[in-house]
């Protein structure tokens, strides 16, 4: 029994320190707090929150359907809410990050698994590129989730940061981050193109 309050209590005091609010000086504000980051941009007099904010929902949108006010959602697709992340860059620009709450639906286990390539796996490509003078290009791919299609069902109303749009539904079509198939997605995309 003491053992395992210690535990409770090591696990209390880490995920404390993680809630900091401040990083590099600046103000995080804290997940879902769209009217937050708007504040603090309008009590600095900076844009810092708001373009972070537009720049991911203008990489979002394309991923969702938006329904007609009036527009009734297929039967089978379950709810779920968005989330919106922030961060501070090590450039001290502010990142936001609209995830799908994944824990909110039970996914089937055969969608959830995704691979990944081993570190050792990594070393071997370098050594032999190194022995063939082969040149390594590295690359990221921005948004990469967004590009597999989703596998789940799911439907979601949207928030303030997105605007005009905002309290409308929409279907969720490209696997957005959050989602417990959005991995399997991304892989399986990849392993067909």
């Amino acid at each position: 029994m003491e053992k395992s309050n210690r535990i409770i209590k090591a696990v209390k005091r880490r995920s404390a320190k993680r809630r900091k609010t401040e990083k590099f000086g600046l103000e995080a504000p804290r997940p879902n707090d769209v009217r937050r980051s708007l504040c603090i941009d309008e009590e600095t007099g900076t844009r810092h929150w708001s373009n972070a904010l537009a720049k991911r929902v203008k990489t979002v949108l394309p991923a969702l359907k938006i329904l007609e006010r009036d527009e009734k959602v297929s039967p089978g697709y379950n709810y779920i809410d968005l989330m919106t992340i922030f961060d501070v860059k090590m450039d001290l620009t502010g990142k936001a990050r609209i995830c799908a709450r994944g824990d909110q639906i039970d996914t089937p286990p055969s969608v959830t698994y995704a691979s990944v390539v081993t570190r050792e796996s990594i070393r071997i490509g370098f050594m032999l590129s190194s022995l063939n003078d082969l040149n390594i290009l590295p690359a990221d791919v921005a948004g990469a989730y967004l590009n597999a299609p989703c596998t789940e069902k799911v439907y979601a109303i949207l928030g303030d940061e997105f605007g005009d749009y905002a309290g409308r539904k929409v279907i969720i079509k490209m696997a957005l981050y959050g989602l417990k198939s959005a991995g399997y997605s991304w892989r399986s995309f990849c392993a067909k193109n």
